[in-house]
């Protein structure tokens, strides 16, 4: 599914609570930090994932988004293009299947569009959740 305009994105990010965090990291330098601060302030329910840290932003941090134990809305990620497609194989094994398949400023993937195609997740590309719920005046 492909969104067409900001009213489209608007009804489906005002349905938003939980928000996966791929790739978070608590490092000030690296703009995953502050797209997640700022999320958490925003009032979502943001869960930190990474394969080997714990803690991230004093939250519970899970390896993978396989192993959150509550259904997400959002998998917002910020790894590089090429890991995309594995990480939307992952997003599949989720029960209930998030909403929205969202790949931060500057990540496309093809190939993860293709593994999503017809599972009813919708999958953005080259855009910054916060940016976009911000500038929609969206929050919890």
């Amino acid at each position: 599914m492909i969104i067409i305009n900001d009213k489209e994105l608007a009804l489906l990010l005002s349905k938003v609570k939980t928000i996966a965090v791929v790739g978070a990291v608590d490092k000030p330098s690296r703009p995953v930090d502050g797209v997640g601060r700022e999320m958490i302030s925003m009032g979502f329910d943001v869960i930190p994932v990474h394969p080997k840290r714990s803690d991230i932003w004093g939250l519970t941090t899970y390896p993978t988004v396989n192993d959150i134990p509550v259904p997400v809305d959002v998998v917002d990620l910020f790894r590089n293009g090429e890991l995309c497609p594995d990480h939307a194989h992952e997003v599949l094994k989720m029960l209930p299947l998030p909403k929205v398949f969202w790949m931060q400023l500057g990540v496309h993937s093809a190939r993860a569009r293709e593994i999503l195609a017809g599972s009813g997740i919708v999958v953005i590309e080259d855009r910054c959740l916060k940016v976009e719920l911000k500038r929609l005046g969206i929050s919890r």
